[in-house]
């Protein structure tokens, strides 16, 4: 496949016109989020989620609003991909055929203490968290291939894939393993000018988060944390995801961007000085 020329390229780089994302849990949160911004951009958007609620018909209707096509397939994505990976495909091949523009950002987070956590709860997360990505990437990449299509991939890490928390032993290990892959999938897809991103977010407000984040001590001691102070709404991420995924990213690879207000680049705040123990 050779490079597009400069009469091919868009007159702005930024925008995602004439292309069609697949935004995997995409009816809520950083999905939503992720969704919302491309239809902003111009691409069109297929979501997968769990089920066609208030939720999902909301984040549509945004969607449609900035003048995308948008369509919604629930599917459960929690089990083994074999068991729903070829029946998703073939159901909905006139809906997906379009899509060059692949967005794995589908996760759970069910984890309990280490010394209790069971396999069940080990297998969806990885299930949810890696191998559902892994294998559409896989299935879409096979496709793109064969067609020349120059896809974009773009996985939804998190900071947790570099920085551990206590009872998060699952999924640390989940989004490692994602900030990984992106990797792997760089070196495995890029000469077949298919480019592989990350966009890994620190603490946002979303449903699986509103019960830590609600907690006003909890909340503190986050912003603590976080040099920029904010424990912002899922939307920061839109921007990130649509750079990485447009023609303005064209040379990027492989990459994760932390889109944490600087968490992960500092080693130890200081405690505010109520916090301090006094000697």
């Amino acid at each position: 496949m050779s490079e597009p020329s400069l009469k091919e390229r868009p007159s702005d780089p930024f925008r995602l016109d004439g292309h069609h994302a697949l935004v995997t849990g995409g009816t809520h949160g950083v999905g939503a989020a992720i969704a919302k911004a491309i239809a902003r951009a111009g691409g069109d958007v297929t979501l997968i989620g769990l089920a066609a609620d208030a939720t999902a018909g909301e984040t549509v209707s945004v969607c449609e609003s900035h003048g995308a096509r948008c369509e919604f397939i629930a599917a459960d994505l929690s089990q083994h991909p074999s068991s729903y990976l070829e029946r998703l495909l073939a159901e909905h091949q006139s809906r997906l055929a379009n899509v060059d523009l692949l967005v794995n950002n589908v996760g759970t987070f069910i984890d309990v203490p280490f010394l209790e956590m069971d396999f069940k709860r080990y297998d969806t997360t990885m299930n949810l968290n890696v191998a559902c990505g892994y294998f559409l990437t896989q299935a879409f990449a096979k496709r793109w291939v064969a067609e020349g299509v120059r896809g974009r991939v773009l996985f939804t890490g998190s900071i947790n894939g570099l920085l551990a928390e206590d009872c998060h032993t699952a999924y640390d290990a989940s989004k490692g393993a994602v900030a990984s892959l992106v990797r792997s999938l760089c070196v495995s897809l890029a000469p077949h000018c298919i480019r592989v991103n990350s966009m890994a977010p620190g603490l946002v407000r979303t449903p699986l988060t509103s019960g830590a984040v609600d907690d006003p001590r909890f909340n503190e001691w986050m912003r603590l944390h976080t040099p920029n102070g904010q424990v912002p709404e899922p939307d920061v991420c839109g921007g990130a995801a649509v750079f990485l995924l447009s023609d303005a990213a064209e040379h990027i690879h492989g990459q994760t961007i932390y889109v944490d207000g600087g968490m992960s680049a500092w080693q130890q705040p200081d405690p505010p000085q109520r916090w301090r123990v006094e000697g």
